[in-house]
Parts: structure tokens; sequence; C-alpha cells
């Protein structure tokens, strides 16, 4: 059952976020884009009390549950990242909005550092709802350590890319940076003719 909450949230959060960048630029209608935006985090609602109230009936804490509270903590802690990715996109397609831009050197760098947080983020909010969890349905934490246990996983790897990017930051591809030396200082045949 909570797996089917689960997918039926996922696939929810999507076509709120679809249908509120379609009202917004496509409709042209803000209002009622943002009304369809705010229910989002709205899923995320239902998602805790559907999980709550099966864990209440009494039902055994699992890897289900585990994973609703995984997703609540990543829906949470990057669903604002998310939204905004989408909007610039959609605004581009559309709406005739500026391009999405890639991220090179001190940018990526600081991208990388703002995942970091927003990992350990999703992590504790995933700790505190079992742990929540775990008191509603008034049974150990016990059968969530596994799941903490790979949290820190992702929140490793999470840090090991940061630290690599801060390190040995991903440098923009050659025609990019050709193109930015031209625009600076002119093409070199340019040069050598002010020069003569």
């Amino acid at each position: 059952m909570i797996y089917s909450v689960i997918l039926a949230c996922e696939i929810g959060f999507w076509v709120a976020i679809v249908l509120g960048l379609a009202a917004r630029y496509l409709l042209r209608r803000p209002a009622l884009g943002a009304a369809l935006l705010v229910m989002a985090p709205v899923l995320d609602l239902v998602l805790l009390v559907a999980t709550a109230l099966h864990l209440r009936s009494g039902a055994e804490p699992g890897a289900a549950h585990a994973l609703a509270a995984i997703y609540l903590g990543f829906s949470i802690a990057y669903g604002h990242a998310m939204i905004r990715w989408a909007d610039v996109r959609f605004a581009h397609r559309f709406a005739g909005g500026s391009a999405p831009v890639k991220r090179y050197g001190a940018a990526q760098t600081r991208a990388s550092w703002l995942n970091v947080g927003r990992t350990g983020l999703a992590a504790v909010i995933a700790v505190a709802v079992m742990a929540g969890l775990a008191w509603v349905a008034g049974t150990s934490f016990d059968p969530f350590l596994s799941t903490v246990h790979l949290l820190g996983l992702i929140l490793a790897i999470e840090l090991v890319v940061a630290i690599c990017d801060t390190v040995s930051p991903r440098k923009p591809p050659a025609a990019a940076t050709a193109t930015t030396a031209t625009a600076r200082h002119g093409r070199p045949e340019d040069r050598a003719a002010t020069v003569d």
C-alpha cells in the first residue's frame, strides 16, 4: 500500500509542477499556476499522514516506511530547487526566457556544496520522520537503522563530489573558452593588424 502511495505522490508532484508551469506560461494565469505549484508540498503531507496511519493500523515498520521517510526528506530539501530547475526550462521553451546556463568553475563548486547542504537537510528530515513514525507505531527505531546508514553513504558521496569539484572544478568546453577570449581580446589577426 505504502509503495503505491509513494508512487502516486511522486507522479502527483511532477503533474502539479507541469500543470502549474503550464498555467503560468501557456495560459498566462500566474495565480492559478502558483496554486497548482503549492499542491506539490501538500502531497508530502498526504504521504506522511498515510504512512503514519498505516503504521498505526498495526503494520510492522519496514522498507516501505523508510522509503517514504527518504522521499519526504528529499522532497522537502530539494523540492524548491527542482521546481526552479523546471521553471527555467519551461520559461525558456514556452515563454522566451533565458536558456539554462551550465555551471563551471566556482559556480559548479558552489552548486556542489549547496547539494551537500540539501542532502544533509534531507537526511536529517528523513531520520526525524522515521523517529516520529517509530513513536507513532510504538516500536523500536531499530528497523530504520540500515536506512540511516544508507543516508550516511549518500551524504558521503555528495561530500566527495563537492571536494572533487573544489579541488578540480569542471572547466568550460574549449569552444566556449575560445569565444570568451576572442570577445575580451579580439581575434589574433585583428590584434596583429592593430599593431602594424
